[in-house]
């Protein structure tokens, strides 16, 4: 009985144990940069959200040098997750979990300035940006990717383009010395960065939005890209800035896990993603674009199990992930304590065989007491008689014999008993003396 109960309370503590380790919170590196941009502010209220509602899982900054460096360290395993850009080379282990948010490339010619002497007509279209000089807002190269892009799409070499790239800060300086014929900017459609490069190059005039009218087959040709519109005024401005919807194309920034990541761990960050997105859009705008992924079989990034249970409303309860080992842990308990059982009886196997001759010693003791001469061989029987109630007693309590056996040992020794009784009786009747009749006198 002890074994067995120690092996169902071993079972009780692992069923507890793993209950603790599965439930506990996980905590999780996520890569993103660059640094000070609004993709860490956003990722750095994420992870403050979840330390102060006690979720389950906890975020880890990993900070990297842009998009192309959380790539890389979710490559190379130092993060767990991270914010790439949908452009660039996907990691081959990276499946999507969110939508952080969707840029959209934006590209306007500048109003010519008073004392601008350059020849040739103005440009309305991108197919007249051949041999012009081009600057891109931001020093990454995926930008530049991304105007070789639309470029190949209609036919422009650019080799054949001057392309220079600078920062917000080298704007002014660009626009001053009439450096620029079109400048390029990529980012969501309400970024600041873009908003201020549009008023700042557009002093003293309005500029031209050149619009992307093969949006729908770059999109066909990379799927990476999809095609999209800039509303009318969505970088302000009086008169409107643009003045009409443009067409153009847009990426994603996507919150990527490994794909080597349990189903029930990204399934928990991405409801607790989507919880607590609400609560940060006053404070951080840009959380409002978090978006779900894809989950066809065809997109781009193929959507992650968890995330896409998460979706799709088919997330696994506790007993729906852990019912199999909930019920093998039982079946493991239930042949220990049969094991248990076999090894307590085998284990008194001996005593077990020591009644049964107890037993049968009692029996002919029942025939031996029917033949005793004297009351002192009935006594040592019943002396006898005790000493082996009181072993078969010990071996029950002991659990070496089972109730029906002590049933039967105790009908044995009530016949023991009678069989004494009745002897005794026997014994201490005095003989019987016939009587003879007297023959009758004759007188």
């Amino acid at each position: 009985m002890f074994i067995i109960l120690a092996a169902v309370l071993a079972g009780i503590g692992a069923l507890l144990s793993g209950y603790y380790f599965t439930m506990r919170p996980v905590p999780l590196r996520i890569a993103v940069g660059p640094p000070s941009s609004d993709d860490v502010r956003v990722v750095q209220a994420l992870a403050q959200a979840f330390s102060r509602d006690n979720t389950g899982v906890r975020l880890k900054l990993v900070v990297a040098d842009g998009a192309l460096g959380s790539a890389n360290a979710l490559a190379t395993g130092k993060a767990d997750l991270a914010v790439i850009r949908g452009d660039l080379q996907v990691p081959k282990e990276a499946q999507a979990v969110a939508v952080l948010r969707k840029n959209v490339a934006v590209l306007w010619v500048p109003p010519r300035a008073k004392g601008d002497r350059r020849k040739g007509a103005k440009i309305t279209k991108i197919a007249q940006i051949a041999d012009k000089r081009i600057g891109i807002i931001g020093r990454t190269q995926a930008n530049v990717n991304l105007l070789k892009v639309v470029l190949q799409q209609y036919g422009i070499d650019a080799s054949k383009l001057d392309i220079v790239q600078f920062s917000t800060t080298e704007l002014a300086d660009a626009i001053k010395d009439h450096k620029v014929d079109v400048f390029m900017a990529a980012g969501p459609i309400n970024s600041k960065i873009t908003a201020d490069a549009i008023a700042e190059s557009s002093r003293g005039g309005t500029p031209a939005f050149l619009a992307i009218d093969a949006a729908e087959a770059i999109a066909q040709n990379h799927p990476m890209y999809e095609s999209a519109e800039i509303p009318a005024g969505a970088f302000g401005g009086s008169p409107p800035r643009p003045d009409e919807e443009v067409k153009t194309i847009s990426f994603a920034h996507h919150i990527v896990a490994r794909k080597s990541l349990p189903e029930s761990t990204v399934s928990s960050f991405t409801k607790q993603l989507f919880a607590v997105r609400q609560s940060l859009m006053n404070d951080f705008p840009l959380a409002a674009k978090i978006e779900t992924p894809d989950t066809d079989k065809d997109a781009a990034i193929p959507a992650h199990p968890g995330a896409a249970a998460f979706v799709d409303g088919e997330e696994k309860t506790f007993l729906d992930r852990y019912s199999d080992y909930i019920w093998w842990s039982l079946m493991a308990v239930s042949a220990l304590g049969s094991v248990g059982a076999w090894l307590a009886s085998y284990l008194r196997k001996d005593e077990r065989n020591t009644n049964s001759t107890l037993r049968e010693r009692l029996l002919d003791m029942i025939a031996a007491a029917r033949k005793s001469d004297t009351m002192d061989e009935l006594d040592a029987l019943q002396a006898e008689a005790d000493d082996i109630l009181r072993d078969t007693l010990t071996c029950f309590e002991n659990g070496a014999i089972e109730e029906g056996t002590l049933t039967a040992f105790n009908i044995a020794l009530e016949q023991f008993h009678n069989a004494v009784a009745d002897r005794k009786a026997l014994l201490l009747t005095p003989p019987f003396t016939p009587v003879r009749p007297q023959r009758p006198q004759v007188v």
